[in-house]
């Protein structure tokens, strides 16, 4: 395996962690839903999985536009000999919007969705941190409804992953970040749901949510300055 399918490994791990670790919405809800509703262990992990396979596939989908643009450049007859440059370059680049967008989203206290537990189930709505007012629309959660939100709620920093792969016409590159972007990501859901399932709460994985997008945006930029300038 090549260096840089190494650093794209390494990434893709990293942000399929990161990304489910600092975005409670991830985990939360199953958790809530399962007490709520007297759910079994078995029962538990199905949802998860279910609606955790639904959000990777819509990451991929979204990544699959990052593959479109590397492939049609490795077309370009010049751009033969540097497109992996070029690719790393495009990573980079992307690191760095992705990252001063998380900043911006960080200081505007951009809404984002929040669940609460009540007596008679699970809502979700909109809500911004450190915000006391009471919400003025919530929605009731349901299994499906919840597939529905991670089907919609895709992670952006999976589209420039395969772009390099698919640059290089790689197709068992792409297959292989796919699959460890999707096992990673179930694991950690799977994970951090069963261990809230049996008591353990998420004080300091909660404190994270809010930097989650800068986090997603500088592992991109390291990895792309890793190619372009350490070897990687």
């Amino acid at each position: 395996m090549n260096p840089e399918m190494q650093a794209l490994l390494i990434t893709a791990i990293s942000i399929a962690c990161l990304h489910t670790l600092t975005g409670p919405d991830h985990y939360l809800p199953f958790i809530a839903l399962s007490k709520a509703r007297g759910w079994t262990i078995g029962k538990t992990i199905g949802w998860t999985v279910v609606c955790g396979i639904g959000h990777v596939l819509s990451s991929v989908a979204l990544a699959l536009g990052g593959a479109a643009l590397g492939w049609s450049l490795s077309k370009v007859s010049f751009l033969e000999d540097v497109r992996g440059g070029i690719a790393a370059w495009v990573m980079l680049a992307f690191g760095i919007v992705y990252t001063i967008w998380g900043f911006y989203r960080l200081y505007k206290n951009k809404p984002h969705k929040h669940f609460d537990v009540e007596d008679d189930g699970v809502y979700v709505y909109e809500h911004r941190h450190n915000e006391a007012v009471a919400p003025t629309e919530r929605y009731r959660v349901t299994p499906w409804v919840m597939f529905i939100i991670f089907l919609l709620g895709p992670c952006e920093p999976m589209i420039p992953l395969l772009y390099f792969p698919a640059a290089q016409n790689s197709w068992g590159g792409m297959l292989v970040l796919v699959l460890v972007y999707t096992i990673v990501t179930l694991l950690t859901m799977l994970t951090l749901v069963l261990l809230g399932y049996y008591g353990i709460g998420f004080t300091t994985t909660k404190k994270l949510e809010k930097y989650m997008h800068v986090l997603g945006g500088l592992t991109i930029f390291i990895c792309g300055a890793g190619m372009l300038w350490m070897g990687w």
